[in-house]
């Protein structure tokens, strides 16, 4: 699997959306992410393991340009 989800998978189906475009690439989303969803590729937040997202929204919360999105919806019902 590429470094690069975002070539590999539509960000539609990520349990967690970067807007490239609004990223400046602070690093904060991924230091705060405990399960290590996100790094930085190219000055870029990128989704390189979307499996591990625990839906904690703390990248969310903590992105000062507001370039991210935890779409709940992707979240499996506890069963």
């Amino acid at each position: 699997m590429s470094a690069d989800m975002s070539d590999d998978k539509s960000q539609k189906d990520l349990p967690v959306i970067v807007k490239e475009e609004w990223c400046k690439g602070c690093y904060i989303c991924v230091e705060f992410c405990p399960t290590k969803v996100l790094e930085l590729i190219d000055t870029k937040a990128k989704v390189v393991n979307p499996e591990k997202c625990i839906f904690c929204r703390l990248c969310e919360i903590r992105c000062p340009d507001f370039a991210i999105t935890v779409d709940m919806s992707k979240k499996k019902k506890e069963q």
